[in-house]
């Protein structure tokens, strides 16, 4: 019922920028909170950037300033524009839906994409 489809991951070098894309269907991001989480190998799953349902976005300190989330309502997409990207950005990202007041824990109940690949060269 429920689908998440991330694309936009790649091959990038250090300082260059992706942008990624999620499109939900069977569930509204607008009255959803939206947050785009990344796994490196061996690392645990974490936020990177997350939107709420009245447009207030958080980021992870080491992204602050570099990334941004948007989301767009008629297409039911949001977005993670990634500049001045580094090599530890490397990293599957993945999109989750969950209700608000859940939190932005990755362990707390949600829907998730497959993912997509980032990685970022020296």
């Amino acid at each position: 019922q429920v689908q998440l489809v991330e694309s936009g991951g790649g091959l990038v070098q250090g300082g260059g920028s992706l942008r990624l894309s999620c499109a939900a269907s069977g569930i509204r991001f607008s009255v959803n909170a939206v947050g785009w989480y990344r796994q490196a190998p061996g690392k645990q799953r974490e936020l990177v950037a997350g939107i709420t349902s009245g447009g207030g976005t958080k980021y992870a300190d080491s992204v602050k300033g570099r990334f941004t989330m948007s989301r767009v309502n008629a297409e039911n997409t949001v977005y993670l524009q990634m500049n001045s990207l580094k090599p530890e950005d490397t990293a599957v990202y993945y999109c989750n839906v969950r209700r608000m007041g859940t939190g932005w824990d990755a362990t707390q109940p949600g829907y998730w994409g497959q993912g997509t690949q980032v990685t970022v060269s020296s």
